[in-house]
């Protein structure tokens, strides 16, 4: 098995209805997931700086980590989230 982080791309205000959609979508992947997360606002740092990263439709919003036996099945997970923007899956690479 291999370890896979998906990104959660994308605020909006949550509404009962989409916090019921993460809720089912949560329980089904359960079995699967390793940890997961959400993150608030943010600041980015680079060359030219830092600025600071609120919460919006760009956001990185969460992660969740899963168990899979490859990326395809990994994506096969992430299609039934309630995205709010995207979805990005990486594999985890242990060092």
């Amino acid at each position: 098995m291999k370890k896979f982080v998906l990104l959660h791309y994308g605020f909006e205000k949550p509404t009962p209805e989409i916090m019921s959609a993460w809720s089912k979508w949560f329980e089904a992947t359960k079995p699967h997931t390793v940890d997961m997360g959400g993150f608030g606002n943010g600041r980015e740092i680079s060359k030219g700086g830092t600025k600071d990263l609120p919460l919006g439709p760009d956001s990185i919003t969460g992660f969740t980590i899963v168990n899979a036996a490859n990326l395809d099945d990994a994506e096969k997970m992430a299609q039934g989230n309630p995205f709010i923007s995207s979805i990005r899956i990486y594999e985890v690479r242990s060092g």
